[in-house]
């Protein structure tokens, strides 16, 4: 990670796939001390149980495919923190086990300078002409779940993956 100069940065905890195992994302919670936390879905109601948890901390979520239809969520969502645009999907709808491609497309077509996707199950963390591609793999994975950090600060981000 590189050292940012003095000012606000914005930390974020990314989780995807966590399927139930909410205890995962508390145990990355208590450790990283986020600003705010992002769930790419699978599953929306374990977000809502992590919000519950930790009321202090906002929880920005959305829907996955074994989520059912969830009226009250969109599929996506993209906005802005510290500068930086985001848009985050579960990435079903962009065919995302068949490749990135349409979601970084949206993302570009968008503005975005983060790109957060989950569904695949499988980490990603890449930098490709000023856009943060993230998958945070799988939180509630039996094997090797993982997350990822996002840091902001002043439209710029740094990303990195990590084990649970």
């Amino acid at each position: 990670m590189s050292d940012f100069s003095e000012g606000d940065t914005l930390k974020l905890v990314l989780f995807s796939d966590s399927h139930g195992n909410v205890a995962n994302m508390t145990d990355v919670v208590r450790l990283e001390h986020p600003d705010r936390v992002l769930h790419m879905g699978d599953l929306a109601r374990d977000a809502e149980e992590l919000a519950r948890q930790f009321p202090d901390i906002p929880v920005t979520y959305v829907p996955g495919n074994c989520d059912g239809r969830r009226p009250d969520l969109p599929d996506e969502r993209c906005f802005t923190l510290e500068g930086c645009k985001i848009l985050m999907t579960h990435g079903h709808t962009y065919h995302v086990k068949m490749g990135p491609g349409a979601a970084i497309r949206a993302a570009r077509e968008a503005g975005a300078g983060l790109l957060c996707f989950g569904h695949t199950h499988e980490a990603l963390c890449e930098f490709q002409n000023g856009l943060w591609i993230v998958n945070p793999g799988a939180a509630g994975s039996l094997v090797q779940p993982t997350y990822a950090v996002a840091v902001l600060e002043e439209g710029g981000a740094v990303c990195y993956l990590s084990h649970i």
